[in-house]
């Protein structure tokens, strides 16, 4: 084995022992092992992104979720419905909802057609900035799966969905 691949495959090594993954066991279900590599792989890249959006553009992912969800809505969102996009508090929309609103990104308007309700709008400026994080977002994640080929992606994508929608229709009621 040449230098290098055996400097990687120490390196890997250290990474399979760390975070989730480090919790399975040999004799372990494989379904137990693929949730605990699912979660790692998830853990790892999102730190990642995180790390990115803080020291490229100066913001938290949950900001830059608030920020994406509005850019779908062009028309604007109630708080409440931000909210539940968002799986957040209402306090927590309040608090990024004034914190973009002073920096220019997000205006905030009474609804028409509900007196206690604001409806939350990106501003042109808003629109241009998160735009410019999207584009880069999406060369990050792109770089991040580039060791996958097309036809990986693509099976992983309908394995998973198929897997999400399982657990979604073996939801027990609550």
């Amino acid at each position: 084995m040449s230098p290098s691949l055996d400097a990687t495959y120490r390196a890997l090594g250290a990474v399979h022992e760390l975070g989730h993954e480090a919790r399975a066991q040999s004799d372990d279900h494989a379904a137990l092992k693929l949730w605990l590599r699912m979660l790692s792989c998830v853990t790892e890249i999102e730190a990642e992104i995180r790390s990115r959006l803080r020291e490229r553009f100066g913001i938290s992912l949950g900001r830059f979720d608030y920020l994406a969800q509005l850019y779908r809505h062009r028309e604007g969102l109630k708080m409440s419905e931000l909210s539940r996009h968002l799986m957040v508090t209402g306090g927590n929309v309040t608090t990024l909802t004034d914190d973009l609103q002073r920096e220019g990104l997000v205006t905030r308007e009474s609804s028409p057609t509900d007196r206690r309700a604001w409806i939350v709008r990106l501003t042109p400026q808003g629109r241009r900035s998160f735009e410019a994080m999207a584009q880069e977002h999406e060369q990050w994640i792109l770089e991040l799966f580039g060791s996958l080929d097309a036809k990986t992606v693509q099976q992983l994508h309908q394995h998973l969905g198929a897997l999400r929608m399982h657990v979604v229709l073996n939801e027990p009621s609550v």
